[in-house]
């Protein structure tokens, strides 16, 4: 089995401060001939713990994809947060999982990571058994950016109020959605801008309502797109979809999966009167997106 040097953590939205803690291990495994390795854990502990998980920023499979192109990490392990895993000891976390099933010769973590029954587990703990074991061990600080400590929390406030920008600017990276392109209404194609539909991955914070402009990425390339996230209340939605209309595409998506990168907020929801009126707006929305890309 491949020795592995593991980050610990949950890792929700990977942002810039997630991203140093994994460089120092791409360095380490690096220079200790080991697989670059980070841990995630699925469902949120506080569901178990606390009794109900935060939406959270990233799933599971976009967690993997920006830890491979963010971070340069080889591995995400999913760790299932059950009942088990609340109770285990923390001896029994270092000794079974970290040493024994993963094989680790060095673990990173934060300041603030916490493991074992009653989050019992701390940095200073896990240093003293990993040493037990001869594992190496760093601790990681956390990383300050616009007069604040960058955290998940703080970018899913950002996210929240439209602040995409600034949001991104504390990820290190655009904000990003994947979907499965379902059929709609057909609207876009009555409007004469055909879209690609997906409904709001469940479990996420959803941004706040609007308009976005974006980068849709697909195996044929990379489009700039108009997205709408939202309930669409000019054609009395009741759900929260993510509709995007892809500048210069043309072909069938339905069934295919899409990453949607969110580059900047335009304007927030709005149910017009008219379709005619909602054609208007949606009119000087591709205009704004295109001004956004000619920048």
């Amino acid at each position: 089995m491949a020795k592995r040097v593991v980050a610990l953590g949950f890792f929700d939205g990977i942002h810039l401060g997630h991203c140093a803690l994994m460089r120092r291990v791409t360095e380490l495994a690096e220079s200790l001939l080991a697989q670059a390795a980070a841990i995630t854990f699925d469902p949120h502990p506080d569901a178990l713990t606390k009794g109900a998980a935060p939406k959270l920023l990233s799933t599971v499979a976009d967690r993997r994809g920006l830890m491979q192109r963010e971070c340069g990490i080889d591995e995400m392990i999913v760790l299932r947060f059950d009942e088990a895993m609340r109770t285990m000891a923390p001896e029994d976390f270092v000794k079974d999982i970290l040493h024994t099933q993963l094989q680790a010769v060095y673990v990173v973590c934060g300041e603030s990571f916490r493991f074992g029954h009653r989050g019992r587990g701390n940095p200073a703990l896990l240093q003293e058994l990993c040493s037990a074991l001869g594992i190496g061990c760093s601790i990681i600080s956390p990383i300050s950016k616009n007069d604040g400590l960058i955290s998940s929390s703080r970018i899913r406030a950002l996210v929240q109020e439209g602040r995409i920008q600034e949001a991104n600017a504390l990820l290190g990276h655009p904000y990003c959605l994947t979907g499965e392109v379902i059929h709609g209404q057909s609207l876009g194609h009555t409007l004469g801008f055909p879209t690609a539909n997906f409904a709001f991955p469940e479990g996420l914070m959803c941004p706040r309502f609007g308009v976005y402009v974006g980068l849709a990425h697909l195996e044929s390339g990379s489009y700039s797109t108009v997205t709408n996230i939202g309930l669409r209340p000019t054609v009395g939605g009741t759900t929260v979809s993510v509709e995007s209309w892809l500048q210069g595409f043309e072909g069938d998506l339905y069934g295919k999966t899409f990453r949607l990168d969110l580059l900047d907020f335009l304007r927030p929801e709005q149910k017009f009167d008219s379709l005619e009126q909602l054609q208007q707006q949606i009119l000087k929305d591709k205009e704004e997106a295109l001004a956004y890309f000619s920048k």
